[in-house]
């Protein structure tokens, strides 16, 4: 098993922020009636700079107070530069912002071919229109709070778990429930699907990640046995040249593709766990500064993750000794990442969700899809040219992806 050492120190980002909502800041600009202003703060190492976007005459005369730069001013985005550090970032606003589905903290968006799911601190879970936001079906039957869901392949099944400590399956045609899944023995945090559907994974606050077989309702194995709570998985198809592990005993028949899938375990005691899904061994362990609260896979050899105190770490399955990048968001708590486009987008506890691009992470820009006026976004779905958040304050916001992102 690979292991590696939490480093002792990280590369520190410049963070550039305008406090108010973009949306807000277009529609006072575009009204023409006086001077109106946003505040705009730069956060470099220890030091803070602060200063103002004003106009007076809409979208036609925005300017920046000194220290700063506005350019590429557009119905709903807009780029603020730190002429100092240079760093940058493109603000756009929302198309739209759907204020009807849910009136409760929202988080765990998903979707599929013009379907959205997602759930509420009040425990409702919602089938909706990615459209115009309406309603189709309440999918209604966990006791306690859904803390994960997401549809199958076919966009036509959804998964969802919750603090009862059970994943249910149900129709998005019907609303109806077709199967329970028990056994966890602490609340269910996260969910993925392997392929296409035949089998699930869960991981649980009991430490424990199982495996499912859907079509017979049974928990097929253990996969993993953690130190901690486990708070998000992610799976990826490997190729042959990743070891996955031997399986010691003979592999139920009811298992499905599972032969080359890794599995990988963001854990609450700081560590990154990568587990072969077939042979139920740990691969490697990546140790962390903080509590792992999201992991994704990049691409099938690299992994990222973020945790409690801000940190974002990159690794290489293949080498895990020491992390490709690993840098201070200085943003808050990560709440999740989401590849999309060739780079990733990071929900933060500021209120952020940032895009940065792969190919070029030295590169001192980001676009932030702005809108929450500082409360926290805890998810992200993305669908096409469509992108959409899940906020704090109860509002999914609708955003169109930038063409050089699509």
């Amino acid at each position: 098993m690979l292991m590696n050492r939490a480093p002792v120190f990280s590369q520190q980002v410049e963070c550039i922020k305008v406090w108010i909502f973009v949306c807000s800041l277009f529609i006072c600009f575009s009204r023409g009636d006086g001077v109106r202003k946003a505040w705009i703060s730069m956060k470099s190492g220890c030091q803070s700079s602060y200063g103002e976007l004003h106009s007076t005459d809409g979208l036609n005369s925005v300017s920046a107070s000194d220290g700063f730069e506005v350019s590429n001013i557009s119905e709903r985005s807009i780029t603020v530069r730190h002429c100092t550090s240079e760093a940058s970032a493109t603000f756009r606003a929302p198309t739209n912002s759907f204020e009807q589905i849910h009136n409760q903290s929202v988080s765990h968006p998903k979707t599929r071919g013009g379907l959205g799911v997602s759930v509420c601190s009040g425990n409702r879970m919602l089938l909706w229109e990615t459209s115009n936001g309406s309603v189709r079906r309440t999918l209604d039957g966990h006791i306690c709070d859904v803390t994960t869901c997401r549809f199958f392949p076919s966009g036509l099944v959804v998964l969802s778990g919750g603090l009862d400590m059970q994943l249910k399956i149900w129709s998005a045609e019907t609303g109806q429930c077709a199967t329970t899944l028990k056994g966890h023995v602490g609340g269910i945090t996260d969910a993925a699907v392997v392929e296409r559907g035949r089998n699930v994974v869960s991981v649980s606050r009991d430490a424990t990640a199982r495996l499912w077989d859907c079509g017979q309702s049974v928990c097929l194995s253990v996969v993993a046995k953690c130190d901690s709570v486990i708070n998000s998985c992610a799976l990826q198809a490997t190729d042959n040249s990743v070891y996955l592990g031997q399986p010691d005993q003979s592999v139920s028949e009811r298992e499905v593709a599972t032969d080359r899938q890794l599995l990988i375990l963001a854990c609450e005691s700081g560590v990154l766990e990568g587990f072969g899904l077939r042979a139920k061994e740990k691969i490697f362990q990546a140790v962390c500064t903080d509590a792992v609260n999201t992991c994704a896979f990049l691409t099938p050899m690299q992994v990222i993750c973020g945790t409690h105190n801000g940190q974002i770490y990159i690794f290489d399955i293949r080498n895990i000794s020491s992390a490709l990048h690993h840098w201070y968001e200085k943003r808050g708590v990560i709440y999740n990442i989401t590849p999309v486009c060739g780079g990733f987008l990071t929900c933060t506890g500021d209120g952020s969700c940032i895009f940065r691009d792969c190919t070029n992470l030295n590169q001192n820009h980001v676009i932030d899809f702005a809108g929450s006026d500082c409360d926290p976004i805890y998810k992200v779905a993305s669908s096409g040219s469509r992108l959409f958040t899940a906020c704090r304050d109860s509002i999914i916001r609708k955003y169109v992806l930038p063409k050089n992102m699509v």
